[in-house]
């Protein structure tokens, strides 16, 4: 949907891409098997920096690190300076035309922002394990916009240039640690009420049964949250739309006709044929929310 908010000529070049996009946007997911300390790019646990934490958490990597250190930092999650790093990179990519590194940089920039607009991954209560609530983060995330997402408007305008990213990022962290009581507030209240012989089912996964949240818990529970779910998604759409734009405006608007017939360079097919093996052989390094 992000591919949709552009405009003329880089309209053209990602609807030309979406395919590529689509199916690479969890290519971060799948690296956390493969790289070490990709997991922490994916989140940040706001509140292991005190009472106010965005009063003493540096906008910045470098003073970030200087105040924090590095293994501090990575041992809490990383995901605004990651956001900005990746920016920085798309920008390059578009300056250096390199047109494989412009659609990684786009599908990982895009997860990259994706994950920071998702509440649970702004907090070290990340799947409700400090207050008994485990799993509610697949049920936030994944189980609600799987019921209830075909009525969600998803068509959000049109991408807009961005003069100060490292603030919109921020902003973005704040908006999704904001809502994290919420979040984990209403389920509590929800599961203290229902019938608890009521609240799980199972379905079919293709060979698999699979026990779920049921289907009248999880619609009163996005009933609770008052369409929480959807203004996050919506947000993280023209997000992702508006950080595309910026970063091939910043890199001078380079002409992209001649890329309809480029292909990946053989050097990143067959590292991405690597990384699937590793996902599909391999275990997690670093944080799980399963």
């Amino acid at each position: 949907m992000a591919v949709f908010t552009l405009r003329d000529d880089l309209f053209t070049f990602y609807k030309e891409n979406i395919e590529y996009l689509t199916e690479h946007a969890v290519d971060p997911d799948k690296r956390r098997y493969a790289v070490k300390n990709e997991a922490a790019r994916h989140y940040i646990d706001v509140d292991r920096y005190g009472d106010h934490p965005f009063d003493s958490l540096p906008k910045y990597w470098g003073r970030a690190v200087e105040k924090y250190t590095e293994d501090t930092l990575m041992a809490h999650g990383i995901v605004p300076w990651h956001i900005d790093r990746m920016l920085q990179r798309l920008t390059k990519a578009f300056a250096d035309k390199d047109y494989t590194k412009i659609l990684r940089n786009s599908a990982d920039l895009g997860h990259y922002i994706a994950d920071a607009h998702v509440p649970l991954h702004c907090t070290k209560n990340y799947n409700g394990q400090l207050t008994n609530q485990n799993g509610i983060h697949a049920f936030w995330e994944s189980r609600l916009p799987e019921l209830f997402s075909q009525d969600y408007d998803f068509f959000t305008g049109k991408a807009k240039y961005i003069d100060k990213p490292i603030d919109y990022i921020w902003n973005i962290v704040r908006a999704s640690y904001a809502a994290k009581d919420s979040v984990l507030l209403f389920e509590r209240m929800l599961n203290e009420k229902f019938p608890s012989d009521q609240k799980y089912s199972y379905e079919q996964r293709g060979a698999n049964m699979m026990k779920v949240y049921a289907y009248d818990y999880s619609e009163q529970y996005h009933k609770m949250l008052d369409g929480m779910v959807e203004r996050r998604m919506r947000k993280a759409i023209i997000t992702v739309g508006s950080f595309w734009y910026t970063a091939w405006v910043n890199a001078g608007q380079p002409d992209l006709e001649g890329f309809k017939e480029k292909q990946l360079s053989p050097e990143t097919e067959k590292e991405l044929a690597e990384q699937e093996q590793e996902y599909l052989h391999g275990h997690i390094k670093g944080r799980s929310c399963d």
